[in-house]
């Protein structure tokens, strides 16, 4: 084994932070879940063995005073390390938690933890992989790309008929997507691998659902509502008048001596409820006067107050 000072590179006086900063280095560029060469496992046992000499202020004391060799020996010569033929990774595990997963060692090694309080140096390192249970190594996974979050407006015509849409993301996509038969205007719509490439897995995209303001509807719940201009005329004698629906047109009959505000009911031409059917369109008559006056109807009108 190589002195420890020489493999992370640095003094023998160094400070311990110094030290510490080394391995952090080293263990980031040579780890084998982050450096696909043959070599970094070596050069990241190394490390790792360097480190338990001189990163622990007991053992780099002893191996000062020269009562520990490179790999630790005489003192602690029941340690199964690298050198004595085993797995240099076997004192590495990885814990699962509320917060996610952690990397940390356990040496086999008279004395406990050689990190001295820092056996979460590679969750400090590789924080984020492995916080997210990520990495390329057996038994995991590599890390997913971040989730995207796009706001998609929709008209109420888009929402009525589940119509497909395009929305834009920030990357500059457009994407198509399709609405659900029953979406709700704030609603978020996950798009499995539509987010954020990462090493691994691409992440999803959180499409969430606003309804555009219209100029025609107002939506109460499932229910749509909409004015109704009527002629005078229309809303005297009674008369069949086209109602825009989000569907389309459709013909209602419009009482004699209709009022204005007076509702009419259309049943199932509103949007789409959660458990099939729909909701319903209620038109309120407007009363309309004829443009640029009616001569008629202004002399019934003074008829009227004589």
């Amino acid at each position: 084994m190589r002195d420890p000072y020489e493999v992370l590179g640095v003094a023998k006086n160094a400070s311990a932070k110094d030290i510490k900063s080394a391995y952090r280095k080293l263990a980031k560029e040579y780890h084998p879940d982050q450096n696909p060469d043959p070599k970094a496992k070596e050069r990241f046992a190394a490390a790792n063995q360097a480190y338990e000499i001189v990163g622990d202020e007991k053992n780099r004391a002893a191996f000062d005073r020269g009562e520990i060799d490179a790999d630790g020996k005489p003192r602690f010569q029941g340690f199964e390390g690298a050198a004595g033929g085993a797995d240099p990774f076997a004192g590495f595990r990885r814990q699962q938690g509320p917060g996610g997963s952690r990397f940390e060692f356990r040496s086999s090694r008279p004395g406990g933890d050689p990190f001295d309080g820092n056996s979460d140096i590679f969750s400090q390192i590789f924080g984020e992989t492995f916080s997210r249970g990520a990495g390329t190594g057996a038994g995991r996974q590599a890390p997913s790309g971040a989730d995207l979050n796009v706001t998609l407006d929709v008209t109420i015509e888009e929402a009525a008929t589940a119509e497909k849409v395009t929305a834009m993301f920030p990357d500059g996509r457009k994407v198509a997507v399709k609405l659900p038969a029953y979406v709700e205007d704030g609603q978020t719509i996950r798009l499995k691998g539509q987010g954020e490439q990462g090493p691994g897995q691409p992440g999803d995209a959180l499409v969430k659902i606003h309804f555009r303001r219209h100029p025609r509807y107002r939506v109460e719940g499932r229910d749509l509502h909409a004015d109704l201009a009527v002629a005078l005329a229309d809303a005297v004698l009674g008369a069949k008048v086209a109602v825009e629906t989000p569907t389309g047109k459709l013909a209602v009959n419009v009482p004699a001596w209709s009022s204005s505000d007076k509702v009419l009911r259309l049943k199932g031409r509103g949007l789409p409820e959660k458990v099939g059917g729909h909701g319903d369109l209620y038109a309120h008559v407007r009363l309309m006067l004829p443009e640029g006056g009616d001569s008629d109807l202004e002399a019934l009108m003074r008829n009227r107050k004589r």
